[in-house]
């Protein structure tokens, strides 16, 4: 579970993450939206340890990040934008390296690497070198790297972007089968992203939350591109938002073109 309350960074003057507070729970995965800029990648940072906040907290099954940082990232399998590969390595090797960087037990680092080279799609790949790979296989090696301590928690940042259509939808089918027993936080700009894999959704704007809710919420025959539109015009012109008022809002806008 990833708690994250009244989060804040900023760089002197400018306001990069605002007060932002939200839940994932086990089992869930949630979208993170926001357009280009909007503070996402900021955020996940600050969520897997990479960057201290000014302020507010974050806990990780329970473990706060700031103060008991080494237990709550154990707990953390994070795939950043650009996957961090080794690229004159090849996959089985590199897989090995980033297992004991993740402190799996020498005697399971074998198994380890077997099991999450066959659950993200790398058997006739293993022997490969990084750099000689394809966008897709990239990512699905650095979804294998997050994987190999097989954590409770997955931070995905934008881990669909430059990929062709099938190789979205291979990673996307991949990112739903990890699901059952883990929390994932999945930042994208990305709505049909969302809209398909995801259960909730937080949308952010100019570092600033403006809206959380359940996708089996939002009312039937209304688009997440609606919702998103709407959230983001109402913090735009600086009015307050909730949930139920930019559903209802959106809601209301179908029933008077019916």
């Amino acid at each position: 579970m990833i708690e994250v309350k009244d989060l804040s960074k900023n760089y002197g003057n400018f306001v990069a993450v605002s007060h932002i507070s939200f839940k994932a729970e086990s089992g869930q995965i949630l979208g993170f939206l926001g357009p280009n800029g909007a503070g996402k990648t900021t955020t996940m940072r600050i969520i897997t340890g990479f960057m201290p906040a000014s302020s507010g907290t974050v806990l990780i099954d329970g473990l706060d990040i700031f103060t008991n940082s080494l237990e709550a990232r154990r707990r953390i399998g994070y795939l950043p934008e650009i996957p961090p590969l080794y690229s004159d390595m090849r996959i089985e090797a590199y897989l090995r390296f980033v297992a004991k960087l993740r402190n799996v037990r020498r005697a399971a680092v074998e198994s380890a690497v077997d099991h999450v080279i066959e659950v993200c799609g790398l058997s006739s790949m293993a022997g490969r070198i990084c750099g000689q790979l394809s966008k897709g296989f990239r990512q699905r090696v650095g979804l294998a790297q997050a994987l190999i301590h097989d954590p409770p928690v997955l931070v995905l940042d934008e881990p669909t972007i430059g990929l062709d259509p099938r190789q979205i939808h291979e990673i996307r089918e991949l990112i739903r089968s990890l699901a059952s027993k883990r929390t994932i936080v999945l930042s994208t700009h990305i709505l049909p992203e969302v809209s398909q894999i995801c259960d909730r959704v937080v949308i952010i704007n100019d570092g600033r939350l403006v809206l959380e809710e359940q996708l089996s919420e939002i009312p039937a025959g209304t688009s997440l591109e609606e919702v998103f539109l709407q959230a983001i015009a109402k913090e735009t012109d600086g009015a307050a938002v909730s949930a139920e008022e930019t559903l209802e809002e959106v809601g209301a806008g179908h029933s008077d073109q019916s």
